[in-house]
C-alpha cells in the first residue's frame, strides 16, 4: 500500500478552515477556562476573551489531553493514514508537545511530533508546509525532518500594550513586566528558541509598529509566508498589512487574522504581530 502521510496540527495554529481543507490537515483545540468554565478554542473567540480581560475574569488556558491527541491519530489512521506528522505549538509556552508525544507512543501507526517553537499562523505556516512536503511524497520522518529545519527561519514579533498578561501567564519573568512598566515603554517581543523574550522597548505604540513593519519586512525572503495577527485591534493590523504589501510587492502569501483566545489571554488586548516562514524546501522524494 501506498504511504499516505497525514498532517495533525493544535488550533493555535489559527488557519483558516480553507486552507485546513486543502491541505487535508486535521485541527486539535486547545482549552480556554472563563470563570471555572473550560471551552474549547474555537467556541469562543479572540474577542470573547479580550473582553473578559478588560473585565479582569480569571482567564486560563490548557493544553489538550493525550487521550484527545490520541483519539485524532486513531481517526487519520482510520481514514488510511500510514503515518502522521503532529506539529505543535512551541513547547517552551505549552505542554501541548509533550501530550502529542505521549498519545504517540499509543497510536496505531508511527506519529512523528514536532515542536514548531513557534505559535500562531507560523505554526500554522509549519503545519502547511508539513502536508506540502508529504503531498509531493516524502515519509513521515523526511517530512518532520524538514520542518524542524523550517523553524530555524522562522520569525515571530508582536507589540503588545501591556505585559501584564504575559507575567500573570507566567510567559516572561516578573522583573521583564516590571522594567517595561516602570519605563512606560511599548514593547516589541519575540520568540527564541521558542520563548517569549523582549526584544526592543520603544516610546510610542506609533514607533512600536513602525519597527515591527521594518522588522517584518527585513525578514521576509524570497519566497516566504507572511502573517498579521491581532486581538481587538483590527485597524492596526490592516494598516500594518497595507503597508506590508506596498513593500513586500511583489508580494508573498499575507493572512491577516485575529488570534483566538489561547494566545489571547496571555498577550492581551492591543496586540499586534507578525510571521514570517520561509518557503517550503523543494525536497525530492528521497529527501534530496
Amino acid at each position: 500500500m501506498a504511504n499516505a502521510v497525514r498532517v495533525l496540527t493544535d488550533s493555535t495554529a489559527y488557519l483558516p478552515q480553507e486552507i485546513l481543507d486543502r491541505h487535508r490537515l486535521t485541527s486539535v483545540p486547545l482549552q480556554v477556562v472563563v470563570d471555572g468554565r473550560s471551552y474549547d478554542e474555537g467556541d469562543l473567540g479572540g474577542t470573547d476573551v479580550a473582553e473578559a480581560l478588560r473585565r479582569r475574569r480569571p482567564v486560563t488556558t490548557s493544553r489538550p489531553s493525550p487521550a484527545r491527541l490520541l483519539a485524532a491519530y486513531e481517526r487519520l489512521a482510520h481514514q488510511g493514514a500510514t503515518e502522521i506528522v503532529s506539529v505543535h505549538l512551541s513547547a517552551a509556552v505549552s505542554g501541548t508537545y509533550d501530550a502529542a508525544g505521549l498519545a504517540a507512543r499509543d497510536a496505531p501507526v508511527p506519529v512523528h511530533v514536532v515542536d514548531s517553537r513557534a505559535l500562531g499562523m507560523a505554526l500554522g505556516y509549519l503545519a502547511v508546509s508539513a502536508a506540502e512536503l508529504a503531498e509531493r511524497g516524502l515519509d513521515g520522518a523526511q517530512v518532520a525532518d524538514a520542518v524542524r529545519r523550517l523553524t530555524a527561519g522562522v520569525r515571530v514579533y508582536f507589540y503588545v500594550d501591556t505585559l501584564e498578561h504575559l507575567r500573570r501567564g507566567g510567559r516572561i519573568t516578573a522583573a521583564q513586566a516590571l522594567i517595561g512598566s516602570a519605563l512606560a515603554v511599548k514593547p516589541l517581543l519575540t520568540l527564541e528558541d521558542g520563548r517569549i523574550v523582549p526584544l526592543e522597548k520603544v516610546r510610542t505604540a506609533t514607533r512600536a509598529l513602525a519597527r515591527l513593519e521594518d522588522l517584518t519586512v527585513a525578514a521576509a525572503g524570497h519566497g516566504a509566508r507572511v502573517a498579521v495577527h491581532h486581538l481587538d485591534s483590527a485597524q492596526r493590523a490592516d494598516a500594518l498589512v497595507e503597508r506590508l504589501r506596498a513593500r513586500l510587492r511583489p508580494g508573498p502569501e499575507l493572512v491577516c487574522s485575529e488570534i483566538g483566545p489561547v494566545i489571547g489571554a496571555h498577550v492581551g488586548p492591543g496586540m499586534v504581530g507578525a510571521v514570517v516562514v520561509p518557503a517550503t524546501p523543494d525536497l525530492s522524494c528521497t529527501g534530496g
